[in-house]
């Protein structure tokens, strides 16, 4: 119903992606994704090793013949793991037919994803990283407002200014995300001259996505103000889920906690565990604030399908203005 660059560039068959989530957004819930007609990435990140790396792109083929892609985080390497380079290695061998490079300069790797005929979508919360990301000869560039779960980026700018602030300076085909959830928010990201929106928080709320359905009825009690900007003295903000265990956090920001007081709190493994035991209290959760939104816990295809009739019947009443 919305074929746009989108679709055209990734062969995809709605311009909708689901955000990658580290360690959540395997191949569990990228079938069902794809096979919605959707993009979904992994987070290559989640898996260390070469051989985890094809195990997991061969649990998605057993899913799915439909597209799907990889993430890969550009943050400089420390410590004995595999470097980014390491990783686009193994993902070019896989034969990943998409990646998402995020968190860093995307040219040194640009090439390389070219020349493996890989589709290559970087990912960004500020105009000047998107003006890079054009220069390096990206295929798509997807920018993000404060509004979204995960890392918004310093400059905390909303999407309704910084997707067409974005656009006013690049011409290369744009997804937009941050607080899209439904057709009507849909709708506005296309308005706005995007080609694409990345929802996560949303697609989070479905029935198959990975996590404690702690999580998912908490979501649905929760309201658009209950999560909090933490890990901003670090110069690595996260938006998630406000609870006493983010409020602590916040508190010794504030205070002054130096990284090394902070750790214990913020360490990802805590979080990793928790969206699996449900511990919503215990441990930092990515969400939006689009959480206030979400009123139920559909199916990815009848989540989708609903996006799609809502933004056809608000594409409807425009045309008729």
């Amino acid at each position: 119903m919305f074929k746009t660059e989108m679709t055209e560039i990734l062969g995809i068959q709605h311009p909708i992606q689901c955000g990658t989530m580290m360690a959540l957004t395997t191949s569990e819930i990228i079938g069902p994704i794809a096979e919605a007609g959707c993009l979904c990435c992994f987070p290559s990140a989640s898996f260390d090793t070469r051989e985890a790396t094809l195990e997991e792109v061969k649990k998605i083929r057993d899913l799915t013949d439909k597209p799907y892609g990889a993430n890969l985080n550009l943050f400089p390497h420390f410590g004995d793991g595999p470097s980014p380079e390491e990783r686009l290695d193994w993902l070019i061998e896989a034969g990943v037919p998409i990646i998402e490079t995020s968190g860093g300069n995307p040219n040194p790797f640009r090439e390389n994803i070219r020349s493996a005929g890989i589709k290559h979508i970087h990912k960004v919360a500020r105009v000047r990283d998107a003006v890079k990301a054009e220069q390096a000869g990206v295929d798509m560039i997807s920018v993000v407002g404060t509004e979204c779960g995960g890392h918004p980026g310093l400059e905390e700018v909303g999407f309704i200014v910084l997707i067409p602030a974005v656009l006013d300076v690049i011409k290369t085909p744009l997804i937009a995300g941050g607080g899209i959830c439904d057709g009507r928010t849909f709708m506005a990201a296309l308005s706005l001259g995007a080609c694409g929106v990345n929802i996560g928080t949303r697609f989070m709320n479905t029935k198959e996505f990975p996590i404690h359905e702690n999580f998912k009825n908490k979501v649905i009690e929760n309201t658009a103000t209950e999560t909090v900007l933490a890990m901003k003295t670090l110069g690595n903000p996260a938006r998630v889920m406000k609870t006493p265990w983010t409020d602590k956090i916040v508190q010794m920001e504030n205070a002054g906690s130096s990284i090394e007081d902070l750790v214990p709190l913020i360490s990802g493994m805590l979080s990793r565990e928790g969206w699996l035991t449900g511990e919503v209290e215990n441990g930092m959760y990515s969400y939006g604030q689009v959480m206030g939104r979400i009123h139920d816990t559909p199916t990815v295809k009848e989540l989708v399908d609903r996006i799609l009739a809502e933004a056809s019947e608000r594409r409807d009443c425009l045309n008729r203005l």
